[in-house]
């Protein structure tokens, strides 16, 4: 393909895969060259790098190099961008009326470790941080995973649904557990028969961690 960039996955003209940072899509500044779309087996010049298939589905578009460098074609009646004024992406927020499910797993095991939910600030700090942020739907407010406990969640990876209405925040769990109980996984207990069996054991105290 010499110089010319796959939709998916996305590199750099050589072997270095090109990693989306913590800090917004806007923040990376790509390679000018040649794109390739392999949806429609079709080259892109740089200069016009924009999706000409904006209302078509495609499987790539949340990973689209081309849909990341030039956004889509203004003059077609495309559905909106997820971009922010401020040129940060952003969620379909709207399909939760403000809160969208945020999955948590752990980056090397894939292990589940909990779900919460966040909404557009939580959604800003967590980009702007690099620290899980959530929006705590029993107390109202912005809450930053382990600010009491000093458990926090170091963001290594965030994966968007096609939908663009679920995320899958892949962390690094401080404390090791995610759970207020003390436990690892918010996960700790399985159905078995007509109960619920716990499966592991805590990892911490809860009355010594969260004494006040």
């Amino acid at each position: 393909m010499g110089n010319m960039l796959r939709c998916r996955p996305l590199h750099d003209g050589g072997n270095n895969k090109i990693n989306v940072g913590l800090h917004g899509i806007n923040r990376i500044v790509y390679k000018k060259m040649d794109l390739f779309c392999e949806k429609y087996n079709e080259s892109i010049p740089a200069e016009k790098a924009y999706c000409i298939h904006p209302k078509e589905y495609c499987k790539f578009r949340t990973a689209c190099i081309i849909h990341f460098m030039g956004g889509e074609n203004g003059s077609s009646d495309s559905e909106e961008v997820s971009n922010t004024e401020d040129g940060m992406i952003t969620l379909q927020f709207d399909k939760g009326n403000g809160l969208l499910p945020a999955i948590v797993q752990d980056h090397v095991t894939k292990e589940v470790l909990m779900v919460a939910y966040v909404n557009d600030l939580a959604w800003k700090k967590t980009l702007e941080t690099g620290k899980a942020h959530y929006w705590s739907r029993s107390r109202n407010k912005l809450w930053l995973k382990g600010e009491t406990s000093g458990h926090q969640q170091i963001i290594k990876k965030i994966l968007v649904d096609c939908d663009e209405d679920t995320v899958i925040y892949q962390v690094e769990q401080l404390g090791g557990a995610a759970c207020h109980t003390g436990h690892r996984s918010c996960f700790f207990r399985q159905v078995s028969d007509d109960k619920f069996e716990t499966i592991d054991e805590p990892v911490f105290d809860p009355a010594e961690v969260y004494k006040k």
